[in-house]
């Protein structure tokens, strides 16, 4: 046995996975695995390298000498660190174009499986424990209401200078929740064996805590 622990963390959209994510992976000192940086990276790759999504023979030569890791805090890709250069609304809507095709999607689910195999790491996302990371040793689904995800939405859209409607925010994310939830390829579902935390009217402070008491008190 060695000391490597894998933290999964599941649950729907405005639960405020990535952000306790990142910080039970800083008090605990290993690595924040952010899945959607990694669907950046595979983006800001396919447009240097001017390739179409169409273009199947070529997407599988790129995705077959693609290697994405984190270290540091840092996304590192092909062995150079992109921090800065995967955040334009360009490579947003690569990502996300790229993020629907079945070979990349099994790409990057590999590439996390290869680092939850070598080392510990915190992951967070929709099918994490129940798809990519199904042995981890801590499993966790971070939910919370409708209306407090919808808040919190909205309060991150107002701080960012973004003018919304709180009920069209909230109406979204229930959109999205049916969406996540019925999907056929690995819905969003809670893990038989995941502990569910319902962080409505939790601090972050509070949440990141009730993560690592079970983390600690087990390990």
């Amino acid at each position: 046995m060695d000391n490597r622990i894998r933290i999964a963390i599941d649950g729907p959209s405005g639960a405020g996975k990535s952000t306790i994510a990142k910080r039970v992976a800083k008090l605990l000192e290993i690595d924040y695995i952010d899945t959607g940086a990694m669907y950046r990276a595979i983006g800001y790759k396919i447009l240097q390298n001017r390739i179409g999504l169409m273009d199947k023979e070529a997407l599988q030569l790129l995705l077959a000498k693609t290697e994405i890791d984190f270290t540091a805090g840092n996304i590192v890709l092909d062995g150079e660190i992109v921090n800065d250069r995967i955040r334009t609304p360009e490579i947003s809507k690569m990502a996300s174009d790229a993020s629907a095709l079945p070979e990349v999607r099994e790409k990057l689910v590999a590439l996390q499986r290869k680092m939850g195999q070598v080392k510990s790491v915190v992951m967070d996302g929709r099918d994490i424990g129940t798809n990519v990371l199904k042995d981890a040793e801590y499993k966790f689904y971070m939910t919370a209401s409708s209306a407090e995800r919808a808040k919190r939405r909205w309060l991150e859209l107002m701080e960012k200078g973004e003018p919304a409607d709180l009920i069209q925010v909230e109406a979204d994310i229930i959109q999205r929740d049916y969406n996540d939830s019925t999907r056929s390829l690995n819905p969003l579902k809670k893990a038989e064996d995941a502990m569910e935390l319902d962080t409505t009217g939790m601090t972050i402070e509070e949440v990141t805590q009730k993560i690592l008491e079970v983390v600690k008190w087990q390990s």
